[in-house]
């Protein structure tokens, strides 16, 4: 059987007086030693902002932006891929039909991102078939005093956006004979890098 050992705390202990003074000092502490004492070799992390800016990693996932064509149409089809995979549901589009008949895409009527529900997790980006919408601008979202300034539409995220770098249409008719040195997509890999055998069933 277990020993109930029973601790009395008086008055001093009850009041949580000495804690609450011994955390004070080691605010205190760091306070005076970074401000103080020895500003020169300070151990705050504060940045100046936006004098100073943090560099920003290459995979780093910033603002939406929707990219263009080459005749500066924007890249989208609506195929509404980007706001299925959306975990928070902050990407809403319309789509509608082109106007011209040669074509047989649609496009976005309406494309609207609520940046202060998006979770910047970026599946939009990974879903996207199309290379039309991005997050690798190097910008992050930027402060706003009102919810509708961060509620980016069509324009706005046209506005961040470039001219894509794929080619519409993908490589072109001669595709097989571009690719074909790199292998069978149902060919596996040994340790060494060499090809091996093709996958079973295949």
């Amino acid at each position: 059987m277990a020993k109930v050992i029973s601790f009395q705390r008086g008055l001093w202990e009850q009041l949580y007086v000495p804690e609450i003074v011994r955390g004070m000092s080691v605010t205190l502490k760091h306070f005076l030693y970074n401000t103080l004492l020895r500003p020169w070799k300070s151990e705050i992390c504060t940045v100046r902002y936006p004098e100073e800016k943090r560099i920003y990693p290459e995979r780093f996932r910033g603002v939406h932006r929707l990219m263009k064509r080459e005749d500066g149409t924007v890249r989208c089809v609506a195929c509404m891929m980007c706001s299925t995979v959306c975990p928070a549901n902050c990407i809403h589009i319309e789509a509608g039909e082109r106007e011209d008949e040669t074509s047989i895409e649609k496009y976005p009527v309406r494309f609207d991102i609520d940046e202060l529900v998006c979770v910047v997790c970026g599946f939009c980006v990974e879903a996207c078939p199309c290379d039309a919408i991005r997050m690798d601008g190097g910008q992050h979202m930027p402060p706003v005093e009102h919810r509708h300034e961060a509620y980016f539409r069509k324009d706005d995220l046209l506005n961040r956006g470039s001219r894509g770098v794929a080619v519409q249409g993908g490589a072109g008719p001669g595709w097989r004979e571009t690719y074909q040195p790199l292998g069978d997509t149902r060919q596996v890999y040994d340790r060494e890098g060499n090809l091996g055998g093709k996958i079973k069933g295949s």
